[in-house]
């Protein structure tokens, strides 16, 4: 690479040396010593040779043809158009390099940062390097020059966290009303299909709403909780046999079906009740089927609108399920009484009553 790259670390530490708090022009022509100017443009007349090393800031170099620059220069933040001879080295940094014909360049063009446009007829001798690092000569090699460490930035402290509201911005209230409503009608519906085929069944499971609503919550609670572990269990011992493997899902399928259907009775019964009721305040006496849809659809509606209520919405429907539940196993889906708890009576003695002899 020749003198190339020793005279790029040259100029470019000439020129930060050099860097004045005011302009610097260069000066006349026939100079030998190195020029340093800022924000001007310079032309190399033909009649008018350069001699010397030339450093620009913010301006641009134009050498017109048959001018000769005798040597080295460098670009800062400018372009370079030559028609004539530059007798060194070109270096370029943030800026363009135009070479026309019959221009000549006897040493290297380095661009960092910029770009080189040659026309035909135009002549380099030396290399072109483009984004290259100036290197310094030293007994085992060549190395970049050393760069000052840039001083460490303090830290910046952090900034705590403001804490944002949650806004739950997928609810709809339209939609979530017509869920509701919808799913209040197809119950009823079906309501009004059952109550056709198995009214005495429902208003068995009624009754033991009714009358013991504590006792059927309990034992829907625990045939919610309890029976699904209990099914779980014996689907996995069924599964460790490995034969039994289809014979455990059907067990998991149809305790998960059993569940799902008791609950659609008991809710149905309790609207039937609930139909009742409101006909019989009103001196009416409508048909069951009537009065099975009116009760289940208020029902659903009431519920369904309960668990729309965020945080604690899921617990009136839960206990609802837990007593229809409850309901529906008491009495077998209807199929037998409700159980009636017996009650002792204390009946205190009478005079007529023997006393047992003393002993």
């Amino acid at each position: 690479m020749k003198i190339k790259l020793r005279a790029i670390t040259f100029l470019l530490l000439l020129a930060m040396v050099l860097l004045p708090t005011s302009s610097v022009y260069v000066q006349g022509p026939g100079a030998g010593s190195g020029r340093v100017a800022f924000g001007t443009n310079i032309t190399i007349k033909s009649d008018e040779p350069f001699n010397g090393d030339l450093v620009l800031f913010g301006g641009n170099v134009t050498v017109e043809k048959g001018a000769e620059l005798n040597g080295d220069l460098v670009v800062i933040g400018g372009n370079i158009v030559s028609e004539g001879s530059l007798n060194g080295d070109v270096v370029v940094i943030g800026g363009q390099v135009k070479l026309e014909a019959p221009s000549v360049v006897s040493g290297d063009v380095v661009m960092l940062g910029g770009q080189i446009q040659r026309a035909e007829g135009a002549e380099i001798m030396g290399d072109i390097v483009n984004n290259a690092i100036p290197q310094i000569d030293i007994p085992n090699g060549r190395v970049p020059p050393a760069v000052p460490a840039v001083p460490a930035v303090p830290a910046v402290p952090s900034v705590p966290d403001v804490p944002s509201p949650s806004v739950r911005v997928d609810f709809n209230p339209l939609w979530a009303a017509t869920g509701v409503f919808f799913r209040a009608l197809i119950i009823a519906m079906l309501a009004m299909l059952i109550v056709v085929f198995l009214k005495p069944q429902m208003e068995r499971v009624s009754e033991a709403i009714v009358r013991q609503p504590l006792m059927s919550g309990g034992l829907g609670l625990a045939a919610t909780v309890v029976g699904p572990i209990a099914i779980l269990v014996a689907s996995v011992i069924m599964v460790l046999t490995l034969i039994l493997i289809p014979v455990a899902v059907l067990v998991i399928l149809a305790g998960a079906v059993l569940i799902a259907l008791a609950w659609l009775f008991g809710v149905i019964a309790l609207g039937y009740e609930v139909g009742e009721r409101i006909t019989n305040s009103f001196n009416q006496t409508w048909a069951p089927v009537f009065t099975a849809g009116l009760g289940t659809f208020l029902v659903m509606l009431v519920v369904g609108a309960l668990g729309e209520i965020p945080c604690v919405g899921w617990v009136v429907p839960t206990l609802i399920g837990f007593v229809a539940i409850g309901a529906v196993a008491m009495t077998r889906f209807g199929v037998r009484p409700v159980p009636v708890m017996a009650a002792s009576v204390y009946s205190p003695p009478t005079g007529t009553d023997e006393v047992p002899p003393a002993s």
